[in-house]
This record gives C-alpha cells, structure tokens and sequence, in this order.
C-alpha cells in the first residue's frame, strides 16, 4: 500500500521576513498554534507559513503578496507558497508539473487574515479566512483633527521603528510629489529624524520629472513655502521610457490606477539607482487620504524581477 504523503514548500525568503521584536520560528509557531488574533500582535513584514501534519496556516501583512498553488501528485497534494506568480511557475516547472500551471489556479492570501486549508486529496483547496485585524468603528470623535492627529502620530511611531533598522550611515529617501501623501510622509519623516538628533543631511525628497510634468512645481513650491527646498531632488525620466508591459510583468497586476503608480515608481527608482548606485531605503506615502496607510520600501530595485518589492511593501500599523 502506498504511503500517502503530503508536501508544503515554502519558496518565500526568509531574509525577506522583517520582524520587530520576534524571531521568524517563533511567529510561525504563534500562527501553528495561537488563535488568529494573536498575528495582530506582530510588528514589522512578513509572508508566514506554519504546518502541522496536514493542516496548514498562512498570514502575510499588507506590504506584501503572498501566493500559493495546490499541486497534483501521485503520492499527495503539494501547497507551494511564494510571493510571485512566476516564481510558482519555475517550480512546478522543474517538479515536472507545468502542465498543471494556470494564473488563475493561484490564490492570493488575503491581507488581515489567517488562512487555514488541510490537505486532503486534491480538489481545488477550500480554505477557510478568519481575520486578525478588526479594527473598532466609530471609537474616535467625528473631529478631522482629532482623527489626523492620531493617524500622523501612528505614522510618526512608524517611521521611527523603521529608521531604527536603517544603519546610521545610509541615506534615506522620499518618493515626493508634494500631494498631502507624500508631503505628509516626508514631514514627518524630517520632524522624527530632529527628534531622534539623527543627521538630516541624509535625507533627500525624491521627485520625479517627466517632460515638465506639474509634480516638481508642486513639489518645489510644498518645500519653499515651508523653507525646506534644499531637500528636494528632481529626477528627470522620459515619457517612452515607460514599459507597462513590463510593468505587468512586475507587479503581477492588471488594475490601471496600480500600473500608472507603479510605472511611476519604477522610473523614479530607476533614476536614483543610475544617480546614486548604492542608494538603498526609500519611503514611499500611498493612498493615505484615502485609507489612512503609509507604503514603505527598503529597497530600490538593481533588476525589474526585483522592483516589486519596491512597490507593494507597506505598513498596517498605522490604524492601530
């Protein structure tokens, strides 16, 4: 009688994983035995993975896409976990599976939540989602300064836990438009680096310019209006220049606002790479007037399969 064997590969790097405060084996042993509320409490970037005989959780943070394919095997299911579409591919590529690849077969592990699948058989996986971050509605006063001053302060906590892993020597950039996401990013950004009596000639408010765009206007006048234009550094891009396919590529994604932004960001880190070869933390404000998050990359891209990270790391500590 044949054993019947089941298989969870891992393919997400573990030096990619940024916890504050926990080691990676102990998160996972919280997600292999902990209640899902417990992956509140984790700080930091992470894609988990925990198993436990044939019953396996995954949880990710928002910065970050994690996904996984149940592969068919003679001998039992195979869950393989990453954090890119292709990088599933190369797998079952060379397992001699390839025949069973499809985009559409892969699953995305929804942020804020803790999925749970036990892998029996190999029909398609019906997991189950039970979410961890459950934030409390209609807790603070209906006053838009009450609200702003507890979601900057959130991100100036933020920023400050970051800059604490940064080494002391490294510059430190600001994707800067002059909106209120990026202006708000890199004002409190300038304020925490005062307060912690860190060297602000390391800091630089990145702007990219395409064929006298309005952002470097904007972004100038935001700076001098307050006195700080000599932060601001313009990075000229051209407009063919940009590669939505390659965009595509990248990012694995297809929505349009996401691959305008992100061909936006891949020229911008393009430009600081040929500038600066060894330019390494950028931050990055997205969407924060309208969900209230700040995005931040650690890494600008040496390679296009490298750029997604730049893109899609964030922070969910800002609602806490």
């Amino acid at each position: 009688m044949n054993q019947y064997i089941e298989r969870v590969v891992d393919l997400v790097d573990p030096a990619s994983q940024q916890l504050h405060g926990l080691s990676l084996d102990a998160a996972r042993d919280l997600l292999r035995h902990g209640p899902a509320t417990a992956i509140r409490n984790l700080a930091g970037s992470f894609a988990l993975t925990a198993s436990q005989g044939k019953l396996v959780r995954m949880a990710r943070s928002l910065d970050r896409p994690m996904r996984y394919f149940l592969a068919k095997r003679a001998e039992g299911p195979a869950l393989v976990v990453a954090e890119r579409i292709d990088t599933l591919r190369q797998w079952l590529a060379g397992e001699g599976l390839a025949d069973q690849f499809h985009p559409s077969y892969t699953r995305m592990v929804p942020a804020h939540h803790v999925v749970e699948l036990e892998l029996i058989g190999c029909p398609d996986p019906s997991p189950t989602y039970t979410r961890f971050f459950t934030p409390s509605r209609e807790v603070l006063p209906p006053d838009p300064e009450v609200i702003g001053q507890r979601y900057v302060a959130a991100v100036a906590d933020e920023v400050a836990r970051w800059l604490g892993t940064v080494p002391a020597t490294e510059p430190i950039g600001v994707c800067f438009s002059g909106g209120i996401d990026s202006g708000a990013v890199f004002l409190v950004t300038y304020h925490v680096m005062r307060k912690l009596g860190l060297n602000l000639g390391r800091l630089k408010a990145f702007t990219l310019s395409i064929q006298g765009g309005p952002d470097l206007e904007q972004a100038r006048a935001f700076l001098d209006r307050l006195g700080l234009g000599l932060f601001l550094e313009p990075i000229e891009a051209d407009l063919g220049g940009l590669d939505l396919t390659e965009t595509i590529r990248i990012v694995e994604d297809y929505k349009p606002l996401d691959l305008e932004a992100a061909a936006m960001v891949l020229a911008l880190s393009r430009g600081i790479r040929q500038r600066y070869p060894d330019w390494r933390y950028l931050l990055h404000g997205d969407g924060g007037d309208e969900n209230l998050r700040i995005t931040r990359s650690k890494t600008i891209p040496s390679s296009p399969s490298a750029a997604s990270s730049t893109i899609s790391c964030s922070t969910t500590r800002a609602g806490a």
